[in-house]
């Protein structure tokens, strides 16, 4: 265990001691990570806008939203959780655009929470007592305490990054903003806090964006920058397979000397965070060389989470591939973290020594005894259905044939 990681568990307990009773908590002077939130549940387009900090002043206080770290760290999911639990998400109530007079000054108080650099010093006053939070989403990290706020005030300096700054005054479409901001080192998780406090687009596009959208169009954004590209790139020169496990999210990734396509199978075992029944379910969402034209709506932000990573390690590469990528979501996996869990356990995967074959029944016989020993699945049956497989193997056939 890190020193640091160490020092935030133990002053997660210290804080819990001390603030037994959330009823008698109206007033604090805290800081906050880098982070807000902007919720979906009210009518469109009226969101809930939150500032998420600690309930008091904490020098690590970036430790609560950093999925980076937390994955660097391999925090568990009681690690994770504790932290989450632990953020107080003060929210209002505005319009995506336009927001209300009383409220405006809150919406640029979240923006420059989001924009900042480092954690920022801020008071705050809640309008009603403090309440729990929902805890399972596939898509966002979990919620711990809410509160309606009364007020807000920034009491220290807020750093802003200058590149950010002039994306954010700059008249950039936001697809624009989020590729010149990833070149320039800025990843997923801040850029799409970015695009959900409404700082990117073009002057008259620009509005508040709720997280979980604000998450997955973040990742398609890169990832389709990426792709024009990786497109370019000569295929991959073997058959190659990648696996790992992380929080009980166990992956298989094959990539084909190809041109590029992508299909993805999520499997949740009984007893896993979203299958509390006695029987596998299973999902699966698919793109072949020209990209998808919809939203992947069956395994969802999860697809897009997946896909980023890979497209990342082909471009370091500097190849193309047909993909086909399997997660085993297992019992160990009890409680949903959110969508950073898929993205970090795709690059725990490819960062672990690949095996290389000749051909594709070398590689998917592999794959199938792998997901046996080492995860207790049979993934014969989803490799049967698989559209990349198929292709591939369609693709043989008539050069055999010709």
């Amino acid at each position: 265990m890190s020193d640091i990681r160490f020092e935030a568990i133990k002053k997660i307990a210290d804080v819990n001691f001390r603030y037994k009773d959330l009823d008698k908590i109206s007033e604090l002077n805290t800081n906050s990570p880098p982070s807000v939130f902007v919720g979906s549940k009210l009518k469109y387009p009226a969101v809930n806008v939150g500032i998420l900090s600690p309930l008091e002043k904490d020098d690590n206080a970036w430790l609560y939203d950093d999925a980076k770290f937390w994955a660097r760290e391999n925090f568990g999911i009681k690690d994770v959780i504790n932290l989450r639990d632990n953020l107080l998400n003060s929210r209002f109530q505005s319009k995506v655009t336009e927001p209300r007079r009383d409220t405006g000054k809150f919406v640029k108080i979240a923006q420059e929470l989001a924009m900042a650099s480092k954690p920022v010093d801020v008071e705050i006053a809640l309008r009603d007592r403090i309440g729990m939070g929902v805890k399972k989403d596939k898509v966002l990290s979990p919620q711990g305490m809410g509160a309606k706020l009364k007020d807000a005030k920034i009491t220290s300096n807020v750093k802003i990054d200058r590149r950010l700054d002039k994306v954010a005054n700059d008249e950039l479409k936001a697809h624009e903003g989020i590729s010149y901001l990833y070149k320039n080192n800025f990843d997923e998780y801040t850029l799409s806090k970015i695009m959900s406090v409404g700082v990117l687009g073009l002057k008259k596009d620009k509005k508040l964006v709720p997280t979980r959208w604000s998450i997955t169009a973040t990742d398609d954004t890169i990832g389709k920058k990426l792709l024009e590209k990786i497109r370019e790139y000569p295929w991959v020169e073997n058959y190659e397979l990648f696996f790992g496990e992380f929080m009980g999210n166990c992956y298989l990734i094959m990539l084909f000397p190809n041109v590029f396509s992508y299909e993805l199978f999520e499997l949740y075992l009984p007893g896993s965070s979203w299958n509390p029944g006695n029987e596998v379910k299973a999902a699966t969402d698919y793109e072949n060389y020209d990209g998808r034209k919809t939203y992947a709506s069956d395994t969802a932000g999860g697809y897009y989470a997946s896909r980023l990573p890979i497209l990342e390690y082909l471009e370091k590469i500097k190849r193309q591939a047909s993909v086909l990528v399997v997660r085993i979501e297992l019992p160990s996996y009890w409680a949903a973290l959110g969508v950073w869990v898929v993205r970090e356990s795709v690059r725990k995967a490819l960062a672990n020594k690949k095996l290389k074959f000749a051909d594709i029944r070398e590689i998917t016989e592999s794959a199938q005894k792998i997901g046996m020993i080492k995860f207790g699945f049979d993934t014969s049956k989803v490799l049967r259905k698989s559209k990349v497989l198929e292709s591939l193997k369609t693709q043989t056939k008539l050069g055999d044939f010709i």
